[in-house]
């Protein structure tokens, strides 16, 4: 199984420690690209501070992250499992898996990155802030500039299960194809709560993060490595997700999986 998530924006604080090591990475394959991106980067945020701000989108208040960019090629470089924090990632609780959840963790999370493209969260990387939907000089847009690459490389180590947990932002960079699309699941989450008498049902945002955290997290602790779209759907249910198949994947589309919840917390 391979569980495609998007990074947080905000990240864990630098550290001292050795550089990243680019030719390091994971998958292989992205190195030449992912060298390119960080150039551009760390000269774009060199130069003017202003234009680097506006490139980023942004704000008065992480102006300084400008700065943190333009250092990355000396920055020390930690496990990405550690660097990426928010809501998804404080509710996978990497840091409290126990050996074997960890080591399944290893081998089955890829995150999606404007900067590195992808990466295992056992690859070390430093604290950056560059989304997805940048527009990097001279580069372009980094959807389209990802596309590319991961069309090259992930097919090769998409060879089970996709479960496409991605933001549309980081879905952009690459689309799952032919029969490895017929075998990618994405998921939405959906508050059902009563309004008037009727039950309705509506998107969640803050929380749809924080369930498909502890979606993933059951999945590890409970030693659960569906092969496929329905074992994943039997696998959910026995962790005490309520799942509802609102779109059956073909040979070449993917399914699409609806986690209920009340509760939103």
């Amino acid at each position: 199984m391979l569980v495609l998530l998007p990074p947080s924006e905000g990240k864990a604080a630098p550290e001292a420690g050795v550089p990243v090591e680019v030719a390091g990475l994971s998958l292989a394959g992205l190195t030449g690209a992912r060298e390119k991106a960080l150039r551009a980067l760390v000269e774009l945020c060199s130069g003017d501070e202003e234009r680097a701000a506006e490139v980023l989108g942004l704000s008065t208040g992480l102006r300084g992250e400008v700065a943190k960019n333009a250092g990355l090629l000396t920055a020390g470089a930690r496990p990405a499992g550690e660097v990426y924090t928010g809501v998804l990632f404080d509710n996978l609780g990497l840091a409290t898996l126990d050996e074997g959840a960890y080591a399944r963790a290893e081998r089955s999370l890829l995150v999606f990155s404007g900067l590195w493209g992808a990466v295992r969260i056992g690859d070390r990387i430093p604290p950056y802030r560059c989304a997805m939907g940048v527009k990097l000089p001279p580069l372009g847009a980094l959807g389209p500039y990802w596309r590319a690459e991961m069309d090259a490389v992930l097919p090769e180590v998409a060879d089970g299960l996709v479960l496409d947990l991605r933001s549309s932002a980081y879905a952009a960079a690459w689309k799952p194809a032919g029969e490895v699309a017929g075998r990618t699941v994405t998921v939405r989450v959906l508050q059902e709560r009563e309004v008037d008498g009727v039950l309705k049902r509506s998107v969640v945002s803050h929380f749809n993060k924080a369930t498909k955290g502890r979606l993933v997290r059951g999945l590890l602790t409970g030693g659960l490595e569906p092969s496929g779209p329905g074992e994943l759907v039997d696998a959910l249910h026995q962790l005490g997700h309520r799942v509802e198949v609102s779109a059956r994947g073909t040979a070449r589309k993917p399914w699409q999986l609806d986690v209920v919840v009340t509760d939103v917390h």
